[in-house]
């Protein structure tokens, strides 16, 4: 009898094993609950899962700024504008400057370079003076300048709101390049007043897209309709801060950033291509579908052989990553 007990005790105790592990198997295929679903980080489109060559280096201009734009003086020496964030107690909507010669160290110039300006946008002209285009009340307006500090606004508006087929709340958030045969190109971004309608609950409750115009004046523009159509699940509505580039192979680049982080399309032909997935500062994180602060309104210059991606980060100031 003991024999036959400390069998069945031994077939027991197998048995309680085997269900043990069947239950274990059973858990770890299951399906992540719906709450992981939810929330998983916004993943980067599939045409660009390859690693980012761009490598995050820190802080440029620190604050409570954004909107950066980098434009090349000469003689080794390059300067940064920056607006301050609407959020800022007491603000005009100041622009302000810094300069560099690393692209690294910045020295913050005295004064405001522009009040009552977002998105500053600047362009060299033919004859050595600068203009800058800026959003107000909605619309893009323009300023002139001989030595980019002083500034004096143009007469007009440069580009208004209002777009074939669409009902735009304002438009802003342009890019402009003067092209080799003179003709000045800009993209700019039209709010829509309502949001992209996607699966999911979207941080934004508006819908951005980017229309695109030319000028033989960089004055008078004539519009050529839609640019950048956010409206699918890539970008899921959201496009902003355009900045022109040239790059090292000869193309024309428009940068723009969205909820996943910073993208570039190519222009060619007069259109166009679809965006790719450049860099996010965003770590991997299941319990937040968007990142709280991606980079934004990304400007790009070549220093001394390497290129530098500037960047804003809410409430903390410009950044700036490498390639």
């Amino acid at each position: 009898m003991p024999k036959q007990k400390g069998f069945v005790l031994l077939i027991i105790i197998i048995a309680l094993a085997v269900v043990a592990i069947a239950g274990f198997a059973l858990i770890s295929f299951q399906k992540p609950s719906d709450q992981l679903q939810i929330h998983p980080q916004v993943e980067k489109p599939k045409s660009a899962q390859q690693e980012s060559k761009w490598q995050e280096k820190g802080v440029a201009v620190a604050g409570q700024y954004a909107d950066a734009e980098v434009v090349d003086l000469g003689n080794g020496q390059w300067r940064i504008y920056y607006s301050i964030e609407p959020e800022v107690f007491g603000n005009k909507l100041e622009v302000f400057s810094s300069v560099s010669s690393d692209g690294v160290n910045w020295q913050k110039e005295e004064g405001v370079r522009k009040e009552f300006a977002t998105f500053p946008d600047v362009v060299k002209l033919s004859d050595g003076r600068w203009r800058m285009y800026f959003q107000n009340a909605g619309v893009i307006k323009s300023a002139l300048s001989s030595d980019g500090l002083s500034w004096v606004d143009e007469s007009g508006v440069r580009i208004s709101k209002s777009e074939a087929g669409f009902n735009l709340e304002d438009v802003g958030a342009q890019g402009s390049i003067r092209l080799d045969d003179g003709i000045f190109v800009m993209l700019y971004r039209g709010t829509i007043n309502e949001p992209y309608k996607s699966g999911e609950k979207l941080p934004n409750k508006d819908t951005h897209v980017y229309f695109w115009a030319t000028s033989k004046d960089g004055l008078n523009f004539e519009k050529k309709g839609l640019a950048i159509d956010s409206r699918n699940e890539t970008l899921l509505g959201a496009a902003d801060g355009a900045e022109w580039v040239r790059w090292d192979d000869g193309s024309l680049r428009v940068y723009i950033w969205s909820y996943a982080g910073v993208f570039h399309v190519t222009y060619k032909n007069e259109t166009f291509s679809e965006p790719v997935f450049d860099f996010t500062t965003a770590k991997p994180d299941k319990m937040a579908k968007f990142s709280p602060n991606p980079p934004g309104d990304p400007t790009l210059v070549k220093i001394n052989g390497k290129w530098f991606m500037y960047y804003g980060q809410h409430t903390k100031g410009i950044y700036y990553a490498t390639n």
